[in-house]
């Protein structure tokens, strides 16, 4: 049997936000506040700011990750949430050209993840429109 269309759409709107919610959450808490991974250390360095350590600023950051990913499921029916990862995507890439723009060419780069994520959130909103609700 052939699911329906909103049922592949509800299926395809809960893989994009469940991996985009997944990466934010990993991403704050492996490489930031698990391991304090060097090109961490060098991306927070390169931003330039002073009022707190390193360490403590990577920290910041990485439970801030946390929070939005977790704040990402939280808000399961807002689709605009996708929109506003979308654009955080497209800042923090600009952001990392302008402060660290050797990771731009490194293996495993923020330009492939970074785009990847938009990809998902975009994928996610589409099908998200025609997602069936107790509302509907």
């Amino acid at each position: 049997m052939v699911p329906s269309f909103t049922s592949q759409n509800s299926l395809i709107y809960a893989l994009c936000r469940c991996m985009v919610a997944f990466v934010w959450i990993y991403h704050g808490l492996v490489p930031k506040l698990i391991f304090q991974h060097e090109d961490e250390v060098t991306m927070i360095n390169g931003m330039g700011i002073e009022f707190l350590d390193t360490m403590t600023t990577l920290s910041v950051v990485g439970w801030g990750e946390i929070a939005f990913g977790v704040f990402f499921l939280l808000t399961w029916r807002i689709r605009h949430m996708l929109l506003l990862n979308m654009v955080i995507m497209v800042g923090a890439l600009a952001n990392i050209a302008v402060t660290a723009p050797q990771y731009l060419i490194a293996a495993f780069n923020p330009v492939t993840l970074n785009l990847l994520m938009i990809t998902l959130s975009l994928i996610g909103f589409i099908a998200g429109r025609d997602v069936s609700s107790a509302e509907r």
